[in-house]
């Protein structure tokens, strides 16, 4: 019973002692190979989705579903995340009047008053003939 532990011991440094097989030089790489290891180098990671800028494209659906998002929080006195979805409505349709009249009530109660006069701007260009058109020329000092 002694003889077992002790020869599993010879064996194992026997096992050890021996050489390791070299490994055979790596064959030089042909004109395309070698670039295409250039370029797999040069290429730069691959961008994070969640930290690459969103880009808008006409989109009047987008546009419709951030307004009643952003209505919503205005109602219940989350203006940033009011603000947010109506600018993100504006972008979505750089047309749709109501994105900037709601954009614009959302920067007053934010106290920009700078923001809310560009975005009312915005609104009476593109419906000068609206029902809130009075009241926003109002606020804007009667400067339109």
């Amino acid at each position: 019973m002694r003889c077992i532990p002790l020869l599993a011991a010879l064996l194992a440094g026997a096992l050890s002692a021996q050489p390791e097989k070299e490994k055979p030089p790596p064959k030089p790489k042909t004109g395309d190979e070698q670039k295409k290891a250039q370029q797999k180098e040069e290429e730069p990671p691959e961008e994070d989705e969640s930290i690459k800028p969103k880009e808008y494209s006409f989109n009047p659906l987008e546009a419709e579903k951030d307004l009643k998002i952003g209505n919503y929080y205005f109602k219940k006195g989350n203006y940033k995340a009011a603000l947010n979805r109506f600018r993100e409505a504006s972008l979505w349709n750089p047309n749709y009047a109501e994105a900037y009249l709601r954009l614009g009530d959302t920067e007053e109660k934010l106290k920009d008053k700078a923001a809310a006069a560009v975005a009312y701007a915005k609104f009476l260009e593109l419906a000068p003939d609206a029902k809130e058109a009075e009241s926003v020329k109002k606020k804007l000092g009667g400067k339109r």
